[in-house]
Protein backbone atom coordinates (compact mmCIF):
# COMPACT_ATOMS: atom_id res chain seq x y z
CA UNK A 1 0.00 0.00 0.00
CA UNK A 2 0.93 3.13 -0.85
CA UNK A 3 0.73 6.15 1.13
CA UNK A 4 0.51 10.02 0.34
CA UNK A 5 -1.02 12.21 3.39
CA UNK A 6 -1.07 14.73 1.44
CA UNK A 7 -4.41 15.58 -0.81
CA UNK A 8 -4.55 19.67 -1.41
CA UNK A 9 -3.99 22.88 -0.05
CA UNK A 10 -7.14 25.13 -0.60
CA UNK A 11 -5.97 28.75 -0.42
CA UNK A 12 -8.04 31.62 0.02
CA UNK A 13 -6.39 34.71 -1.73
CA UNK A 14 -7.54 39.18 -1.73
CA UNK A 15 -7.30 39.38 -5.40
CA UNK A 16 -7.37 36.55 -7.65
CA UNK A 17 -5.56 38.11 -10.65
CA UNK A 18 -2.52 39.27 -8.87
CA UNK A 19 -2.52 35.45 -6.97
CA UNK A 20 -3.26 33.95 -10.28
CA UNK A 21 0.36 35.60 -12.01
CA UNK A 22 2.10 35.18 -9.04
CA UNK A 23 0.89 31.11 -8.41
CA UNK A 24 1.72 30.44 -12.08
CA UNK A 25 5.44 31.43 -11.66
CA UNK A 26 5.89 29.41 -8.08
CA UNK A 27 4.07 26.44 -8.33
CA UNK A 28 5.58 24.54 -11.36
CA UNK A 29 8.89 25.42 -10.28
CA UNK A 30 8.13 23.06 -7.16
CA UNK A 31 6.32 20.42 -8.98
CA UNK A 32 2.88 21.58 -9.32
CA UNK A 33 3.36 22.13 -13.47
CA UNK A 34 -0.54 21.21 -14.06
CA UNK A 35 -2.48 24.16 -14.55
CA UNK A 36 -6.28 24.39 -14.13
CA UNK A 37 -8.73 27.47 -14.00
CA UNK A 38 -13.08 27.47 -13.15
CA UNK A 39 -14.74 30.14 -12.67
CA UNK A 40 -14.17 30.09 -8.78
CA UNK A 41 -10.94 28.47 -8.43
CA UNK A 42 -7.66 28.42 -10.02
CA UNK A 43 -4.45 25.92 -9.26
CA UNK A 44 -1.88 23.76 -9.79
CA UNK A 45 -1.95 19.83 -9.78
CA UNK A 46 1.11 17.71 -9.51
CA UNK A 47 1.50 14.67 -11.79
CA UNK A 48 -0.34 11.54 -10.68
CA UNK A 49 -4.37 10.52 -10.69
CA UNK A 50 -6.97 11.45 -8.91
CA UNK A 51 -7.30 10.66 -5.79
CA UNK A 52 -4.07 10.80 -4.67
CA UNK A 53 -2.75 13.66 -6.68
CA UNK A 54 -1.58 16.38 -4.77
CA UNK A 55 -2.96 20.01 -6.06
CA UNK A 56 -2.76 23.51 -4.79
CA UNK A 57 -5.91 25.58 -5.50
CA UNK A 58 -6.86 29.71 -4.53
CA UNK A 59 -10.28 31.15 -4.81
CA UNK A 60 -10.83 34.58 -4.34
CA UNK A 61 -12.10 35.78 -1.05
CA UNK A 62 -11.77 40.07 -0.90
CA UNK A 63 -12.03 39.98 2.75
CA UNK A 64 -8.98 37.67 3.57
CA UNK A 65 -6.59 38.34 6.51
CA UNK A 66 -3.84 36.33 6.76
CA UNK A 67 -2.25 34.96 9.57
CA UNK A 68 0.44 33.49 11.42
CA UNK A 69 -0.08 29.82 9.29
CA UNK A 70 3.18 28.98 6.94
CA UNK A 71 2.50 26.75 4.05
CA UNK A 72 6.08 25.17 3.75
CA UNK A 73 7.29 23.10 0.41
CA UNK A 74 10.58 20.49 0.63
CA UNK A 75 12.72 20.28 -2.61
CA UNK A 76 15.67 18.07 -3.17
CA UNK A 77 18.58 20.09 -2.99
CA UNK A 78 19.52 23.95 -1.44
CA UNK A 79 20.56 24.75 -5.18
CA UNK A 80 16.72 23.97 -5.56
CA UNK A 81 15.35 26.68 -2.69
CA UNK A 82 18.15 28.82 -4.57
CA UNK A 83 16.01 28.66 -7.97
CA UNK A 84 13.07 29.19 -6.31
CA UNK A 85 13.76 31.56 -4.45
CA UNK A 86 15.01 33.80 -7.66
CA UNK A 87 11.45 32.60 -9.38
CA UNK A 88 9.10 33.74 -6.50
CA UNK A 89 11.87 37.47 -6.07
CA UNK A 90 11.13 37.46 -10.27
CA UNK A 91 6.76 36.83 -9.40
CA UNK A 92 6.56 39.25 -7.34
CA UNK A 93 7.00 37.62 -3.56
CA UNK A 94 6.99 40.27 -0.84
CA UNK A 95 8.74 39.88 2.76
CA UNK A 96 11.16 37.57 1.15
CA UNK A 97 14.05 35.92 4.02
CA UNK A 98 16.59 33.85 2.64
CA UNK A 99 17.40 31.77 0.61
CA UNK A 100 19.44 30.77 3.90
CA UNK A 101 20.57 28.26 7.05
CA UNK A 102 18.81 28.29 9.59
CA UNK A 103 20.44 26.02 12.22
CA UNK A 104 18.16 26.93 14.84
CA UNK A 105 15.55 24.68 13.25
CA UNK A 106 18.23 22.17 12.39
CA UNK A 107 21.84 22.09 11.13
CA UNK A 108 20.86 20.77 7.39
CA UNK A 109 17.59 23.12 7.10
CA UNK A 110 17.93 25.60 4.31
CA UNK A 111 15.13 27.64 3.35
CA UNK A 112 13.84 30.71 1.62
CA UNK A 113 10.40 31.96 3.80
CA UNK A 114 8.12 34.37 1.78
CA UNK A 115 4.49 36.14 0.75
CA UNK A 116 2.55 36.06 -1.34
CA UNK A 117 0.53 39.27 -2.68
CA UNK A 118 -2.29 38.54 -0.48
CA UNK A 119 -0.05 37.70 2.73
CA UNK A 120 0.14 34.21 2.76
CA UNK A 121 3.07 32.84 4.79
CA UNK A 122 4.75 30.64 2.24
CA UNK A 123 8.42 28.45 2.10
CA UNK A 124 10.46 26.54 0.27
CA UNK A 125 12.89 24.28 2.53
CA UNK A 126 15.19 21.34 1.88
CA UNK A 127 16.97 19.27 4.91
CA UNK A 128 18.52 16.16 5.33
CA UNK A 129 17.60 15.09 8.16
Amino acid sequence: MSLNPFSHIDLRVRELGDATEFYRAFLPAIGFTEQWEGEEWRGNSALGTFPSKPFFGFTEDPNHQPNGTRIAFWVNSSAEVDRVAEIIQRAGAKNIEGALSNPEYNETYYAVFFDDPSGNRLEVVHRQK
